[in-house]
């Protein structure tokens, strides 16, 4: 296991900052602030093969791993560009399809989310679960060939956007108890599915929904792996996707200190630009550390999940995403207190960030359910809950 990328993985990480260069975090706020999606950057990541870079070849992907992808996701959130259903699509639902799905699964989603012309959201979290998986509700029962799926999700990032969720619920015969979680696979027009936006503070081009299944009847094969499944089977998907959170929130982190870095540099009230000034310098360079830190961890926690080390890859992806988020958190704020008062101006772009920074902190798990994982399993001291 190495951290010092290939050519292969250089050039990468040099074309996607070249296209997330283009579009650039105006673009994005303009989407966002717009009510509109970011279309054309999603098309675009699509065509060049980013979106699915991570997914098998003979669907459409480009073949590599977790760790090829949470670098074009770090790339776009460093050039302002975010995008959170790179962490549900390909990172979550494609990982999870991939691995459990049947050929005929396989070959109708994998090739549309490679490249980007389906986008598919994800469903797990409940408004009385939280946190909490145990206590998921939504349940699917058969009727004859057919599954009759019903229970509501909370925050559901772009489902307006997507073509299916994959919604996580349990049978009917296993309503109570641990989750043993069945998946599937609902296409967005299925009768029966509806969704209200939440109303967010986040400047994003990605909404957040609450959804609605009332007797939502689905056909044997919408059923992804076993009906009883492992837990495994669900975090299959959920450690890529603490590797991606930890991915954008690196990348913002980086964003937010080129920007500050850039300003300091040339504002100058004294004799000497205000980057001169220890009071400035060092609070900024503790937050590079801080950052490249976090940054090795999610490279650590991509390499064991790509060599197929799910223990390990389980307590690295929690590390990483606990780290990456409380780095970026502080180089946002630091960098808005190191532009002054145009660091609260949409002019320098970066106040907006303010909140987006600390979803890193909170989803897709919070700082302190992994520090409930960490005393638990790395230092093996008894559970609280």
């Amino acid at each position: 296991m190495s951290f010092i990328e290939t050519d292969e993985q250089q050039q990468l990480r040099k074309a996607v900052a070249a296209m997330s260069a283009s579009y650039g975090s105006d673009y994005y706020l303009e989407k966002a602030r717009a009510g509109e999606h970011t279309t054309e950057l999603w098309s675009e990541a699509g065509k060049l093969g980013f979106i699915g870079v991570n997914l098998p070849e003979e669907y459409g992907g480009g073949g590599a791993g977790m760790y090829e992808l949470s670098l074009v996701m770090e790339e776009m959130a460093a050039g302002g560009c975010a995008l959170l259903m790179m962490v549900v699509s390909p990172a979550i639902n494609g990982t999870i399809i991939a691995k459990y799905g049947t050929d005929e699964q396989k070959q109708r989603w994998l090739p549309g989310i490679a490249d980007g012309s389906i986008t598919m959201a994800f469903a797990i979290t409940e408004p009385d679960a939280g946190s909490n998986s145990h206590r998921i509700t939504t349940t699917a029962r058969r009727d004859g060939d057919d599954w009759i799926l019903s229970g509501q999700k909370v925050y559901i990032s772009g489902v307006d956007q997507a073509q299916a969720v994959l919604v996580v619920s349990r049978t009917a015969e296993a309503k109570t108890g641990n989750l043993k979680p069945a998946l599937f696979v609902v296409p967005t027009d299925t009768p029966g599915l509806s969704w209200t936006k939440i109303d967010m503070e986040i400047v994003s081009p990605e909404n957040q929904f609450q959804l609605f299944l009332d007797d939502v009847r689905l056909p044997a094969d919408a059923l992804v792996g076993s009906e009883d499944a492992a837990i495994a089977q669900l975090f299959a998907g959920l450690n890529p996707e603490r590797i991606m959170g930890a991915a954008s929130a690196v990348g913002m982190g980086r964003f937010a200190i080129t920007k500050a870095t850039d300003y300091v540099k040339t504002r100058q009230v004294w004799k000497t630009p205000i980057g001169a000034h220890q009071g400035i310098s060092h609070p900024l360079a503790q937050n590079h550390i801080e950052i490249e830190l976090a940054k090795l961890m999610m490279q650590k926690a991509a390499a064991l999940y790509d060599l197929g080390d799910d223990g390990g890859a389980a307590e690295a992806a929690n590390m990483a995403k606990y780290a990456a988020g409380e780095a970026s958190v502080r180089a946002v704020d630091q960098a808005v207190q190191s532009l002054g008062g145009n660091g609260l101006t949409k002019e320098y772009g970066i106040a907006s960030v303010l909140t987006a920074s600390r979803l890193a902190r909170i989803a897709p798990v919070s700082r302190e359910m992994i520090l409930n994982f960490v005393a638990q399993t790395s230092l093996g001291l008894p559970r609280s809950y």
